[in-house]
């Protein structure tokens, strides 16, 4: 009987932050393992989730065809994880997530490989918000490609190293005011570890093929609230100030190109726009990761395994009075 050490899955984008996750997943399943990326010389810190030999490291480029196709090459399963919060180059949002993801699909229907396309909700052809224009785009795509690929579509994603709960925890130790825009703006913040396992359930064949799957957190939560879950946690007091939306992108045609925490970009704001949350169409066709058998962690319960390090005494908690 065949194991799953005789299906090699090749998985572009598996370096970034869902990438280490899903190659965690995929390892503890069995799998063999192809990470496609960029630059295969910094990718070297996944080697240690695997056992030797189980993971191997190629050179692909989204923009060029001919390298998706080499990453393929003997692949059963194709995952596509490529994506950019901001644009920069040629690595825009049209190019990654809407023409990069038609290569894959259209590689991976040529290698008679299957595929697991991660989106993100809210992708929406009439969306005011490029990135989420482009994320439909591909979506569309990849279905046109092939029929029988299977999306994910994950809320805001959390966990160790996201750019999410650590970018304002960092802002909330060096400043008394954080600027709050959109705060009545809903989301559904998603444990990363749950999202790779939603992937890893599709590579094994549990998820419903051509289906489109909305990967949310157990809560549903305002932007003021997430933002008062990440004060409570790094036990910072701060004033939250709301920013309205024009003034918010007057100030992110500068901040786009400021430095780590700081930056904001026009289309993040158009994005803060529109809630980001489950909908009821995935919930009565059990297109979620409850219909996946996962029972989705919340912010509350795992962001202080990892925030703690920004609170003033580390690791050690205040003494109540």
């Amino acid at each position: 009987m065949a194991s799953n050490l005789d299906t090699l899955v090749t998985v572009f984008g598996g370096s970034g932050f869902l990438g280490r996750n899903v190659v965690r997943a995929l390892c503890k399943r069995d799998y063999r393992i192809r990470v496609a990326v960029r630059r295969p010389e910094l990718a070297g810190h996944l080697q240690p989730l695997g056992r030797v030999g189980q993971i191997h490291t190629v050179q692909a480029n989204l923009r060029y065809p001919a390298s998706v196709e080499a990453a393929l090459r003997d692949s059963h399963v194709a995952i596509n994880l490529v994506g950019v919060l901001t644009e920069g180059g040629a690595q825009t949002f049209d190019a990654v997530q809407a023409r990069g993801a038609e290569t894959v699909a259209k590689a991976a229907a040529a290698a008679d490989a299957g595929v697991v396309h991660v989106s993100a909700i809210g992708a929406d052809a009439e969306s005011p918000s490029r990135y989420a224009r482009a994320k439909a785009v591909g979506e569309a795509a990849v279905l046109a490609a092939l029929p029988s690929a299977t999306i994910m579509r994950p809320s805001l994603l959390f966990g160790p190293e996201d750019q999410f709960t650590n970018r304002f925890a960092a802002l909330a130790r060096m400043s008394p005011v954080l600027p709050l825009i959109g705060g009545d703006t809903k989301m559904q913040p998603v444990y990363v570890g749950d999202v790779a396992n939603a992937v890893a359930h599709a590579v094994d064949g549990k998820a419903e093929q051509g289906a489109a799957y909305e990967l949310g957190g157990p809560e549903v939560l305002t932007m003021r609230e997430m933002m008062q879950i990440i004060l409570k946690i790094t036990q910072r007091d701060r004033m939250l100030a709301p920013l309205p939306f024009g003034l918010a992108k007057f100030q992110s045609y500068f901040l786009q190109f400021a430095p780590g925490p700081f930056t904001l970009t026009p289309d993040q704001v158009a994005m803060l726009r529109s809630d980001n949350v489950v909908s009821d169409a995935a919930k009565a066709a059990g297109l979620t990761l409850e219909g996946l058998g996962i029972t989705p962690d919340s912010l509350e319960a795992i962001a202080p395994q990892y925030l703690w390090r920004f609170r003033a005494a580390g690791q050690f908690q205040k003494k109540s009075a």
